[in-house]
Parts: structure tokens; C-alpha cells; sequence
């Protein structure tokens, strides 16, 4: 088998390892497609993750803390190949989807893997972290009927919460992206203007969208998705009295002065944290991570994201394809690792 290791920044090895055998309660899994997160995997790719910081506390798979060399990943799609001892046979030959590292085979308690739905395809069911991170922000946001709502980034994630917002009876969505193909995507899939950041003639025709100059100025809703800092401060200057912004973006160690001096404070600007490892308190009552997963399940079914794939590669060019992310952005919507062609 081979699994991916980050090594330092902007190196990555694949490694032949031999393949693991079940343990009791395990099953193991012949991926069939892993899917690079634009966002956080970047940051490690990078090297810009906060050293010591925890990965992930809430995924076995992910224990530890962000160091090199490190395993990472959290988007894996594959069959399951053999069964340890204890585990239901009905399990065999089972597609199921499991925040797991990029390898071509791996075990899990079958606890922890999540058969995919009938009529789901892998390349659908790759993008569920993407879509339960945009359902996350949905919930965090709590957009109202007749709203005016801006998302700052058209990433797959930011793509994905246009997606998911344009299915609701809003005023207005207006969406921001520095790339044509994101663009035409977010577009696409529901907003209802999308503007060119670096373009001088934006912030006008932004204000002119969200009516800015209204009884009801600027935006009630901001979502801050480009994982780029400075963003946040176009984000603030968006939102209108009391507005809501979402920082769904994790900055990792860059760094950039934010403007808290001018109307943050006399227009009673809300900034809300968002991080899909959790759910908000306020709806910890009703909702739980089962519950917000079966509702991503759902969401990939009408939105397709599959379809957002711009390229494939085998693990073993694995080098090619984090440069191809890092260097051509303008090309680049979602890239997965394809295991099929694999001897």
C-alpha cells in the first residue's frame, strides 16, 4: 500500500508501507478516492500551522499534534476489502466514506465509517467534510427569510455555502472570488451577483447590490471564506448595522492588521467563530454531529459538488498535485487522488 506523509513545507513523500491487517472491530478499506482540502490541508502543506496545536481531537484518525512528518488528509472514499474479527459480515464489499489521511488502503473501526448512500457516487461522497463544513456555517449564520447575504471566497467550500444559501428565499446573494472559473461557478450554483475582488469598479457595484445606500444599508449576513486575513476587513466594511460575520477561514500563522477602529464598534458588528469539529452551542439541544452529517448526506445529493472536480491524480504524483493547488489557483477548484488506475 502507500500512504502520504508531509515531510516539511512544500515537500511531500509517498511511502510504500505493508498493508495493515484488521483488528478486531476493524475493517480494511481499499480507497477509492481521497479528496486535498484547498484550506486547512494547504496550511500544512505550507507550513503554516501553529506548531503544537492539536489536529484533531475529535478524529482518532488525526491524533496528535501538527509536527513534521505528519499524516493528514480527512476526505477518503473506498470499499471495504476484509474484516477483522467481531464485525458483521454485511459490511463486505460496503463503499463507505471515512475521515481518514490520502492512502491507498487503510483500517478503521467500522464504528467510525460512514456507508455511503445509494445512488451517492465517490466522487459526491468525497466532498462531505466540504459539505458538512458549509452546512456548519449555514448553522452558525442562521440566514432569515429576505436577507441580504455576501461570502467572501469561492473556494469548493465557499462554493458549497452558495450552494446551500441559494436554496433559501434571500434578498440578495452576492458572492466575491479573485477567479474567473470560481466565478462562473458561484454563479452557477445560485448567487445572484458575483464580483472580481481586485477589480476597482467592485465595492461600488457590491454597495449597489446589497443596497447599501438603503433605509436597511449593507449586508445582514458576511461570510469570510478566502483564508486570506486581509479579507476581513472587506468583510466588516460589507455588513451593515448589527450584521453578522462569519470567519469560517483558519488563518493558521498569517497574519494581518484588522481595522477594528473605524464603524466596527458604532455599527455593533458581530463576529462569530466557525469550526465544523464543533457545533454551536445554541443548538446543542436538538442537534448533534450525527444529525448535521445526515443533512450534508442529503445536501450532497441535490448539489452534486462531483461535479467540481478540475483534477485527478494517482497518490503517487502526489508532489505535482499539491504545487498544482499551490501555484495555479486560477485552475483549481477540487482536486482528489484517483486509486483506480493503481496495479
Amino acid at each position: 500500500m502507500q500512504r502520504l506523509w508531509f515531510t516539511a513545507p512544500f515537500q511531500v513523500e509517498v511511502r510504500d508501507e505493508a498493508p495493515p491487517a484488521p483488528a478486531a472491530g476493524e475493517a480494511l478499506v481499499a480507497t477509492v478516492c481521497s479528496a486535498i482540502s484547498p484550506g486547512t490541508e494547504m496550511l500544512v502543506y505550507r507550513g503554516q500551522f501553529p506548531p503544537g496545536l492539536a489536529v484533531d481531537a475529535t478524529l482518532e484518525a488525526l491524533g496528535g499534534a501538527f509536527a513534521y512528518p505528519l499524516r493528514y488528509g480527512y476526505a477518503c472514499v473506498g470499499r471495504v476489502a476484509a474484516l477483522g474479527a467481531e464485525v458483521d459480515p454485511a459490511w463486505a464489499g460496503r463503499l463507505v466514506f471515512a475521515f481518514q489521511p490520502h492512502a491507498s488502503a487503510f483500517t478503521a473501526p467500522v464504528a467510525e465509517l460512514l456507508p455511503v448512500p445509494e445512488g451517492v457516487t465517490p466522487e459526491d461522497a468525497v466532498c462531505l467534510p466540504n459539505m458538512e463544513t458549509a452546512v456548519n456555517f449555514l448553522l452558525d449564520g442562521a440566514p432569515l427569510l429576505g436577507e441580504r447575504v455576501a461570502v467572501f471566497g469561492q473556494g469548493v467550500v465557499g462554493l458549497l455555502t452558495t450552494a446551500l444559501l441559494a436554496r433559501l428565499p434571500l434578498a440578495a446573494l452576492a458572492t466575491l472570488d479573485r477567479y474567473p472559473l470560481r466565478r462562473d461557478w458561484s454563479r452557477r450554483l445560485g448567487a445572484t451577483a458575483c464580483f472580481d475582488p481586485a477589480d476597482p469598479e467592485t465595492p461600488d457595484r457590491l454597495r449597489e447590490h446589497l443596497d447599501m445606500d438603503g433605509e436597511y444599508a449593507g449586508a445582514d449576513l458576511v461570510y469570510e471564506l478566502t483564508g486570506a486575513p486581509a479579507a476581513l476587513d472587506q468583510a466588516i466594511e460589507a455588513a451593515g448595522f448589527s450584521g453578522r460575520i462569519v470567519v469560517g477561514s483558519w488563518y493558521g500563522q498569517k497574519r494581518h492588521p484588522v481595522d477594528l477602529g473605524g464603524r466596527f464598534h458604532r455599527a455593533r458588528l458581530r463576529l462569530i467563530s466557525s469550526q465544523v469539529s464543533t457545533l454551536t452551542p445554541e443548538l446543542g439541544a436538538r442537534w448533534t454531529r450525527r444529525r448535521r452529517l445526515n443533512v450534508a448526506w442529503r445536501r450532497l445529493t441535490e448539489v452534486r459538488p462531483g461535479r467540481l472536480i478540475t483534477h485527478r491524480f494517482p497518490l503517487a504524483e502526489a508532489a505535482q498535485a499539491y504545487a498544482r493547488v499551490d501555484q495555479a489557483p486560477e485552475e483549481v477548484v477540487q482536486v482528489i487522488f484517483d486509486y483506480r488506475a493503481m496495479p
